[in-house]
């Protein structure tokens, strides 16, 4: 029988970055086949949207890998960027409950080898909280927005800032939120110009348009 995967080796080349794995859809058994085919070429790899049941399983047969349960990333070797050098990317996420998908682009990031800053709980709801942050917003060469509920947060950042904004609706919020329909809706019809948009709870597809836009900038 055949592999159920083929590793596409040759996406480095193309792209610039490694083939990344989406878990929440593969059963342990294939992760662990496909994280060994990694380990056997002496290579990191990322996963992305891996459940905590899963990463729990994998954990006792790699040794050397890391998992984060708010954001689900998995990977085999965490390398932390050295703490001098400084973050192109700034991380700006409305509310706590959008921990989760703010660390799935700090990790994605910082699997790509950019360091990036995460700010914290600066939604509309706190209008005084982002207009104290605008001076450190200020210093990134690029904003990922992460926000629920009704997704205005980009718009407000689009409105008060020159640089690539990319937005990430989340999940969050009550009855018509919808799981993200209405912020990712919203995010879309902004009024602010020149918006990125990206999918609900898609953190990783934010890191990537970020990395794509900043290989370019340094280009």
């Amino acid at each position: 029988m055949d592999k159920a995967f083929i590793i596409d080796e040759d996406r480095k080349r193309r792209l610039g970055f490694e083939e990344v794995i989406f878990g929440a859809s593969k059963s342990v058994a294939l992760l662990s086949d496909l994280l060994k085919d990694y380990v056997e070429k002496n290579k990191n790899v990322l996963v992305t949207k891996l459940q905590a049941k899963k990463a729990k399983v994998l954990l006792k047969t790699f040794k050397t890998a890391f998992y984060d349960e708010e954001s689900e990333i998995f990977m085999l070797s965490h390398i932390e960027i050295s703490k001098d050098t400084s973050a192109k990317i700034g991380i700006v996420s409305a509310g706590s409950s959008d921990i989760g998908v703010a660390n799935e682009a700090f990790y994605t990031l910082e699997y790509m080898g950019i360091k990036s800053r995460i700010i914290h709980d600066v939604g509309v709801a706190g209008l005084h909280r982002l207009l104290d942050k605008l001076e450190i917003l200020k210093t990134f060469d690029i904003l990922i927005i992460v926000a629920g509920f009704e997704g205005a947060l980009p718009t407000v950042v689009g409105g008060l800032l020159p640089q690539p904004i990319i937005a990430v609706p989340t999940s969050v919020g009550y009855g018509t939120a919808k799981d993200g329909e209405t912020a990712l809706r919203a995010m879309l019809a902004s009024c602010a110009n020149g918006i990125t948009v990206v999918n609900i709870d898609n953190g990783y597809g934010a890191a990537m348009s970020a990395f794509r836009m900043l290989k370019l900038i340094e280009k």
